[in-house]
């Protein structure tokens, strides 16, 4: 093992911003029921359909409706 190394010729890693990262959110019971019975039919870990569905909201810049 080199004492150090150089890094000045690196380039950052063109798929960094892709990638996923890990939060909490707490979610009603209901909806954690609602998302994990439709993983039981999709087949997709419900982590990831949440995921998809929000995705979904921020690409088509869906507005929530308030009752």
């Amino acid at each position: 093992m080199l004492d150090s190394y150089d890094f000045s010729k690196g380039i950052k890693n063109p798929y960094a911003e892709k990638l996923s990262r890990q939060i909490t959110i707490s979610i009603d019971a209901e909806t954690a029921v609602y998302f994990k019975s439709l993983a039981e039919t999709t087949g997709i870990p419900y982590p990831r359909l949440i995921d998809l569905y929000l995705k979904d909201c921020a690409k088509n810049q869906r507005q929530l409706t308030w009752m």
